[in-house]
This record gives C-alpha cells, sequence and structure tokens, in this order.
C-alpha cells in the first residue's frame, strides 16, 4: 500500500513495521541459527571423541550456542516488530566485521566478503530513515 505522496505505508506510519526491519531480522535469524548449527556440530564431533589439544569443543560449543540463539532471538524480534531485537542485530553485525576481515585476510574472502556484505546491508537498513522513524514511534509519550 502506498500513500498519496507515493512511498510505501511503512515509510510514513511509525507503527508498521518498516520492510527493512523484517529483511534484517530475516539475516540476523539465519546468523543466529548458524551459530546454533555450529554448536550442534562442535558437540556431535565431541561425542564422536575428537579432542582439540588447545580449545575445549564443548566449551565452544556454549559459546555458540549462547551467542547465537542471543542473536536468533533478536532476528525473530524484529521479524515480529520488536524494537528491542534493534540492538541485538545492530551488535552482532559490528562484531561480525571483524570476523569478516580476519576471514578475508586469512586467505577465505568466499566466506569474508559475503559475511561483510551481510552484515554491512543489515546496519544499512537497521539506520534507514524508515527504520529510524520506526524506532522513534516507541520513544513517544502516549496520550
Amino acid at each position: 500500500m502506498s500513500t498519496e505522496n507515493g512511498r510505501p505505508e511503512s515509510d510514513t506510519d511509525p507503527s508498521v513495521t518498516p520492510r527493512q526491519i523484517k529483511i534484517a531480522g530475516a539475516v540476523t535469524t539465519v546468523q543466529g541459527l548458524v551459530g546454533i548449527v555450529v554448536a550442534v556440530i562442535l558437540v556431535v564431533r565431541g561425542l564422536a571423541g575428537h579432542e582439540e589439544a588447545t580449545i575445549s569443543g564443548y566449551g565452544t560449543a556454549a559459546w555458540f550456542g549462547i551467542i547465537g540463539g542471543g542473536v536468533l532471538v533478536g532476528g525473530l524480534a524484529l521479524l515480529v516488530g520488536r524494537r528491542w531485537g534493534r540492538s541485538i542485530a545492530m551488535v552482532a553485525q559490528i562484531l561480525l566485521l571483524p570476523v569478516a576481515y580476519y576471514l578475508f585476510t586469512s586467505g577465505w574472502p568466499v566466506f569474508g566478503v559475503p559475511l561483510a556484505l551481510a552484515a554491512l546491508a543489515v546496519l544499512v537498513m537497521l539506520f534507514s530513515p524508515a527504520s529510524i522513524r520506526w524506532l522513534a514511534d516507541d520513544l513517544e509519550p502516549e496520550r
């Protein structure tokens, strides 16, 4: 739906969750799911008898599970229009940028470049004018 000025309704009505927020929520949800999948893989490897001398597979799995779970919850919150999910998504993207840089400089640009592009795209969507209006609507006092 569009308004008289040709802009989508979500760009003018801050009570409607903007499309950018929903897309950012979907990408953040996928990132959280990847973290959970990594945690499950590490636990399965540990149960299968694989041991590392330098790291704890179960400890790393717990870290990925906790962080991935938090990012997953933040992404799902954005998908359903909860404003608090934006902070989680924003911090996750900011933390993924150095990870993408590390992957790129370690000879894995096939993973680093898409990760950086996804993180930057989500940050752009989270700071778009429609997203800021949507977020600011929550700050106005009830009348």
